[in-house]
């Protein structure tokens, strides 16, 4: 006998399955209009992308080439600031032409040593004073170190050099006709003076004691009106150029070590790791530097072996004190490092150094671990070097301390 199955269907159950039925007709239909948005997306996309193609294709090649690689401008191209004396970019624009003071430091055995401030001199130059002595006539501006010197006296060819920098000269007397030409009253002029210098009392320093600071400085220039300078500064690169050189550089330079042959091997860049002036034959005077690839720098020391070492002094004002009781020691560590070849003989009173630092002569450049031959040029007292390489091309020196030595003739620069 068949037996009957009886499903009873309640009307709790017939809800259930409305509900059901209503969720999965909203998901089609929701599935259905998303598809729909889709394909109207994709239609309107493409027929822009016609559009866009076509106005690029019909404007004229210099526009195309804007519209599909526009110009990325940059901040730091357009808003730093650079210094004419290093290079190096200036925190404000305000400090461009603040006030420049060109110092004449003496490098004698006898109590000048070490030097003090000399790590903020943007521009040094060096060359011989007298009896084989080197002297330093130190570029600054915007200072803020405590002590700055020994001060001594001027010489008729550091104010050559200086007069481009458009600086206060300080300095202790001088020779004869460099006192005539700085006391002509074409110069900003600040010989030993008590209201701005002092001397030291540390023992062993001599005649070498004479120092000023940066606070004197700023009150000088306010006293007498000398408020800014208009720096006439090297050929320089920016910062972002002088590091890609320098990298292309080292690219470069393996290159050539890379594919070098027997026969082309002496026009790679010689080794410059270490440099050696010689001023004459007293080796205390002659210098010595190594490059440093981690800083990019210039160790320098003197020919006898012993670190050129100066006081690095507080950035704030200590008064008038020894720099010995406030500061701590480090080497100089110029960026870039120059030897001019230079005529010179004994002045008119057989004492005093003569050097020609105005006319041309051979030079050697060493910035970023290589360096450059050529020549320097300086037409007038007013004008500022010029280096030349070989192919006659200005040399843009990297930002940075500059080192600038006189190198008799008679002398000589080895690497």
């Amino acid at each position: 006998m068949e037996e009957k199955v009886e499903l009873k269907i309640t009307s709790d159950d017939l809800d259930k399955i409305a509900k059901k039925n209503e969720k999965m007709s909203l998901k089609t239909r929701k599935q259905k209009k998303l598809w729909l948005v889709f394909l109207i997306s994709g239609i309107v996309g493409f027929v822009g992308g016609v559009v866009c193609l076509l106005v690029v294709l019909l404007k004229p090649v210099e526009e195309r080439v804007a519209l599909v690689f526009p110009e990325i401008p940059s901040k730091t191209a357009t808003e730093s600031t650079y210094s004419d004396l290093t290079g190096e970019i200036l925190a404000s624009a305000d400090l461009k032409n603040a006030p420049v003071y060109c110092i004449q430091v003496p490098n004698g055995l006898d109590g000048a040593r070490p030097q003090v401030g000399l790590t903020e001199a943007g521009v040094i130059f060096e060359a011989i004073a007298e009896a084989g002595i080197t002297r330093f006539a130190a570029i600054f501006q915007n200072p803020s170190t405590a002590v700055i010197g020994p001060i001594r006296s001027l010489r008729i060819y550091y104010l050559n050099w200086d007069t481009p920098f458009d600086c206060t000269i300080v300095h202790a007397g001088g020779s004869a006709d460099a006192l005539a030409a700085v006391g002509s009253g074409a110069y900003k002029d600040l010989t030993e003076n008590y209201a701005y210098m002092y001397r030291g009392t540390a023992y062993g320093r001599l005649w070498n004691n004479l120092f000023t600071t940066s606070q004197d400085l700023r009150q000088v220039s306010a006293d007498r009106g000398y408020n800014s300078s208009n720096v006439q500064g090297f050929a320089r690169l920016t910062p972002a150029e002088a590091e890609k050189a320098r990298i292309d550089g080292m690219v470069e330079e393996k290159l050539k070590i890379t594919t070098a042959t027997e026969k082309d091997t002496s026009k790679l860049n010689p080794e410059t790791s270490t440099i050696s002036f010689r001023f004459g034959s007293v080796g205390s005077f002659n210098v010595v530097y190594n490059y440093d690839l981690a800083t990019n720098t210039y160790h320098r020391s003197y020919g006898d072996g012993n670190a050129h070492e100066i006081y690095k002094c507080p950035d704030e004002d200590r008064g008038e004190v020894d720099p010995e009781n406030i500061c701590s020691l480090t080497q100089m560590t110029p960026k870039v490092v120059v030897a001019m070849i230079v005529e010179e003989r004994r002045a008119s009173d057989n004492y005093h150094e003569d050097v020609t630092v105005i006319g041309s002569g051979e030079a050697y450049v060493f910035q970023n671990g290589v360096v450059k031959h050529g020549t320097w040029n300086k037409g007038s007292a007013g004008e500022q070097i010029k280096f030349l390489d070989d192919n006659g091309n200005e040399i843009r020196l990297v930002p940075g301390q500059t080192f600038i030595s006189a190198i008799p003739y008679y002398g000589g620069v080895d690497y």
